[in-house]
């Protein structure tokens, strides 16, 4: 059975017996759910040594995951289209046919509100217990008020009922509602002035997003929506040269966006655009993956560029059907040639980054929350080596035990 979040015993005391991700000896201490201080063992504040110590027999410790591009709140699943894909089918023949987003649109908006809580937090339990720490939860399979809000709504109980930082990103844009077939400037007009008006009145909203691709929204289009987040001053981040290059990622970059996900096929220009905004690349290998994509990232470029490149999940019941955010670390190393620094940087500070959360999460720093993760590894290389397996000694959440034990 498993304890509820809020009874989880307190992280607060020195944790001792801890190795940082140089090897070295480390400690932390927690108080009031924050961390206090952090540093060799050997250099722990008199006031701190008595006390109550958590010793972590010599685990390795990293910052709290992030998994910075999620769509876990959906109805049904599509595992009939994976089989397609296997036939032979591309991503737009699947959904020309009537299946992608649009089939978990179908499901989405007949599923109840609980029903659709009750399925994503059995995803989000996966996630938890490898260490996420904080997830970003998109809408998008609603397309309409009414649905998009129940997303959105779940997406704010699932943070309260698990104790995890959540930030919600309405995807009212990521696909043409079959009512709106052929009507698309219609639709994208519905998107700003109602749905995003309303849903931020709720408090739902704390970014937006748009699918720009050929077989979605336009630049013009994407761009009016930025528009209107802008008016209300919600951040903006897009999906972005994932099938083609639409130059989506150097429009979002003039908005300063937080970040651009996919973008196998970005472009110089658009990296510099990036670069000099200060916008988050997201790597998304689960998709390229499952998509059997053959498009590499422009990796050395963004690289180059001084982009950071975070990595995430990407879940959703089409393209990554993935919950395990170790193991696209791994697939960043392997198929897009991250190093193991890159990979580790881009499920953590990268990650955190990407939502807005640089001063609350990914690092391991006085004055934060206390989100880590105890590991029962060696050597660093090991977070990006194994796949297959949970490592996880114990996850501190919102200043709690959340997972495992010392």
């Amino acid at each position: 059975m498993t304890t509820r979040f809020d009874q989880s015993p307190s992280a607060d005391g020195l944790w001792t017996g801890l190795r940082g991700l140089d090897g070295q000896p480390c400690a932390i201490t927690v108080a009031d759910g924050r961390i206090v201080w952090t540093g060799a063992p050997d250099a722990v504040p008199a006031a701190h040594v008595s006390l109550p110590r958590h010793e972590g027999g010599g685990a390795l410790v990293t910052p709290g995951l992030v998994d910075c591009h999620t769509h876990l709140v959906y109805g049904g699943q599509r595992a009939n289209e994976f089989a397609m894909r296997l036939a032979g089918a591309s991503y737009e023949e699947v959904a020309k046919a009537g299946g992608g987003i649009v089939s978990s649109v179908r499901a989405t908006r007949e599923a109840s509100e609980d029903s659709l809580f009750a399925s994503a937090s059995a995803r989000l339990q996966s996630l938890l217990a490898e260490g996420v720490c904080a997830i970003e939860i998109k809408s998008g399979y609603g397309l309409s008020l009414e649905h998009e809000r129940k997303q959105l709504r779940v997406a704010r109980r699932l943070g309260e009922a698990h104790g995890v930082t959540v930030r919600t990103t309405f995807l009212g844009a990521h696909a043409l509602p079959p009512e709106y077939a052929g009507r698309s400037q219609d639709y994208i007009d519905l998107v700003c002035r109602e749905m995003l008006p309303a849903l931020h009145a709720e408090g739902l909203v704390d970014a937006v997003d748009v699918f720009c691709e050929r077989i979605a929204f336009t630049l013009a289009e994407t761009e009016q929506v930025f528009q209107a987040a802008q008016a209300l001053g919600i951040p903006v981040k897009l999906h972005a040269e994932q099938l083609s290059d639409m130059g989506g990622a150097a429009l979002a970059a003039r908005y300063g966006a937080l970040s651009c996900d996919h973008i196998e096929h970005l472009s110089q220009a658009g990296i510099d655009a990036m670069a000099a905004a200060g916008t988050v690349a997201v790597l998304l290998p689960g998709a390229y993956y499952t998509l059997r994509d053959t498009q590499l990232p422009p990796i050395a470029a963004l690289r180059a560029a001084g982009v950071p490149m975070a990595v995430s999940t990407d879940h959703n019941p089409g393209t990554s059907p993935a919950l395990s955010l170790l193991l696209m670390a791994n697939m960043a190393c392997t198929l897009f040639r991250l190093t193991v620094p890159e990979a580790i940087a881009g499920i953590t500070t990268h990650a955190a980054r990407a939502l807005g959360l640089q001063d609350t999460h990914g690092t391991l720093v006085a004055g934060r929350p206390a989100n880590f993760v105890l590991w029962k590894l060696q050597d660093a290389a090991e977070l990006a080596y194994w796949f297959g397996q949970r490592p996880v000694r114990c996850v501190v959440r919102q200043g709690r035990i959340a997972e495992g034990a010392l």
